[in-house]
């Protein structure tokens, strides 16, 4: 099965990372000043990007370093590493750069900011890019148009370039996309549910429009961004009310073990119930609208992309599958304005 994330052995071995410079992770506390990060022993690696200035950055949590790099774009969301030829790629936004982008050469960086211009690009095609799910050479962007309609734009990665493949319109809006196996997920914006493709790309092989396999109803969530996968475990996140008094506290995500079994069990059009589900959720969490998320398995360790709360924020949460969920403290706060999405990547 291919999966998002590059797999290591788990060693079960905790090591904790200090302060190393002003972008990288601090423990949450009330002064936001502390410094221990768990992680699994292991190279590992969460790339961030965002709003409001186009900017990756790169924390490398096994060597303490961290460093801003700057795109080709003033905008983007959604974002990939392929380790195999040693590149990131991101989903351009804004009025002059709709494509997806492709960067490499990204490990030989060490310095604590650089400027890279991209490798190569696809087509200008992009309108409202959310994120990018990959499976084999077939890059996804998921493009969310309106309240009743998104596009997913397929490109192909062939001898350093992107070329279109097809697009696929579907009836709601998207935004966050997964592969497990060859199936695609999606969240349905604007909702709670949870939509599947199957076998999304040989079932979909030129353009056309199309209506998901099966929806799902995920109980206990007001509207959902993020998607992420990993060791059976699936996340989705809450950002509950987009604007109002309490947009910047209302948000949180979900935790569902044995994901399979228990989607598989739910009916086309019915709800997963919130008792099958780990919430975490409430003002100590620092979430209000978490737009992205990632998951380490291993570490058991949830990454979130907090775009509301102080302006931008990683965060991240520890032993989220028996942490019993709840107004959980962050195990990690950092500051990073217009954050939009989120990669991790350990190998």
């Amino acid at each position: 099965m291919f999966n998002k994330k590059q797999k290591i052995m788990n060693t079960g071995k905790l090591l904790i990372l200090g302060v190393f410079g002003a972008f990288t992770f601090a423990s949450c506390s009330d002064d936001d000043n502390n410094d221990d990060m768990p992680m699994n022993e292991a190279s590992a690696n969460l790339y961030a990007t965002s709003h409001a200035d186009g900017n990756v950055t790169h924390y490398d949590l096994t060597n303490s370093t961290t460093t801003t790099i700057t795109t080709s774009a003033s905008d983007s969301e959604g974002i990939y590493v392929s380790p195999e030829d040693d590149s990131f790629t991101i989903a351009a936004r804004g009025a002059t750069q709709t494509s997806v982008q492709a960067y490499v050469g990204i490990s030989d960086i060490i310095m604590s900011t650089v400027n890279l211009t991209a490798a190569f690009s696809g087509p200008s095609i992009l309108q409202n890019p959310r994120d990018i799910a990959v499976n084999g050479n077939f890059y996804v962007v998921a493009d969310s148009q309106n309240a009743n309609a998104g596009r997913f734009f397929v490109f192909e990665k062939s001898n350093g370039s992107f070329t279109l493949s097809r697009t696929i319109t579907t009836d709601f809006s998207v935004w966050g996309i997964e592969f497990v196996g060859n199936d695609l997920y999606a969240v349905v914006d604007m909702s709670n549910e949870l939509a599947v493709f199957t076998n999304f790309l040989a079932s979909n092989p030129a353009d056309a429009t199309v209506s998901a396999s099966k929806r799902v109803a995920i109980e206990g969530i007001v509207r959902t961004h993020g998607i992420a996968f990993d060791g059976g475990t699936m996340i989705m996140s809450d950002i509950a009310a987009a604007s109002g008094d309490n947009a910047a506290t209302d948000g949180g995500f979900h935790v569902i073990t044995n994901f399979m079994s228990k989607f598989n069990a739910v009916a086309d059009g019915g709800t997963l119930a919130v008792g099958q589900q780990i919430r975490y959720a409430g003002a100590a969490t620092l979430m209000g609208n978490p737009v992205n998320v990632e998951y380490d398995a291993d570490s058991d360790t949830v990454y979130v992309a907090e775009l509301a709360n102080g302006g931008g924020r990683v965060l991240a949460f520890t032993n989220v599958s028996t942490g019993g969920g709840g107004n959980a403290t962050p195990a990690v706060n950092n500051s990073l304005a217009g954050v939009s999405s989120l990669y991790f990547y350990k190998g």
